[in-house]
């Protein structure tokens, strides 16, 4: 009898072994949100390529919750408050109105965001000791604002006047940088001259004719992501009214800009995704420490510049990292 027990103990626990090695493996499910639209997601893509390299297959051993804003700020809480109904292992933000929801909606799941000045704007204790669920990137957008406005200074002979295109609505990422801007302007003794707009074409048409109106010489956008969005219809309208323009991103430039200023954003991607991989693996979001900009680039296109009549210094095409001719 002891025998037949010993047989069948022995047999139930191979076989439970064996039904547990046959089960799946967790399937993670990441939440995006993000304040622009599917056409403007260029770091999503970015960042799932380098989560493929990382060894996470889509649909195996990971799944992805896709949260849009379209433009339209009021809809950050609600879609963070969404993504936490649906139980997501992590959430990742880009800009601050969606870092600013997730943090309010969770103070549990993980938190991978990009901000300018997150412990300013309350996200984190400090960039090496974020605390609580969030950490991710101080993407120093306050600070590059100034640098492309001395470069676009070094480029536009004569400058004295800028158009600086902002939301109408308000965002405090954006206030920011239109504090450390109206702070620089002095120095390089030029004027700003804010242009609030709204995104949509009519919104940007109206933009840049105010700008004309107000006899500004070059423009420049501040740096949040819906801006990102646009670029397209912003280029064009750049070239239309033969305004010169520096933007934070090399994208603004592949698509016919004439120059950008900014971090490597494809190395900000890779850092990102190997934040997400370590918090997925158990590392705690308040261990990794906010990471800020070490790679930066410069990119000018002259066939931009040709096409508004613009003859850039050589001392600032010796500058660049990337020159289309």
């Amino acid at each position: 009898m002891r025998i037949l027990i010993g047989f069948v103990t022995k047999f139930l626990l191979v076989t439970a072994s064996i039904a547990h090695a046959q089960q799946p493996g967790k399937v993670f499910r990441i939440g995006f949100l993000d304040p622009t639209n599917a056409s403007g997601a260029v770091m999503i893509n970015a960042v799932r390529q380098e989560l493929s390299n990382l060894g996470w297959i889509e649909g195996k051993n990971i799944v992805f919750e896709y949260r849009f804003t379209e433009q339209k700020p009021g809809r950050s809480a609600e879609l963070a408050a969404e993504l936490v109904r649906l139980k997501v292992d992590l959430i990742v933000t880009s800009g601050t109105p969606s870092a600013l929801a997730a943090k309010k909606a969770t103070a549990t799941i993980p938190i991978v965001m990009g901000a300018p000045d997150p412990v300013g704007l309350g996200l984190v204790d400090s960039l090496a000791r974020p605390g609580g669920n969030i950490t991710g990137f101080a993407t120093l957008s306050s600070e590059l604002n100034t640098k492309r406005l001395e470069v676009l200074k070094d480029a536009v002979p004569k400058l004295d006047r800028v158009g600086l295109l902002r939301r109408s609505s308000y965002n405090p990422g954006e206030e920011l940088q239109l504090k450390e801007l109206t702070a620089a302007a002095p120095a390089l003794k030029v004027k700003l001259e804010e242009i609030k707009t709204e995104l949509d074409a009519q919104g940007l048409e109206n933009a840049f004719k105010t700008a004309k109106q107000k006899r500004v010489k070059a423009i420049m956008t501040t740096a949040i992501r819906v801006f990102f969005a646009a670029r397209k219809p912003i280029v064009a309208l750049a070239g239309k009214y033969r305004l010169p323009a520096i933007y934070s991103r090399k994208e603004f430039v592949d698509e016919g800009g004439l120059m950008s200023y900014g971090q490597d954003n494809d190395d900000h991607y890779r850092k990102a995704a190997h934040y997400i991989d370590k918090i997925l693996k158990g590392t705690k979001p308040a261990d990794l420490p906010v990471q800020q900009a070490t790679k930066f680039e410069f990119v000018i296109n002259l066939k931009a510049a040709k096409q508004i009549g613009l003859n850039v210094p050589p001392n600032v095409l010796v500058r660049a990292d990337r020159v289309i001719r």
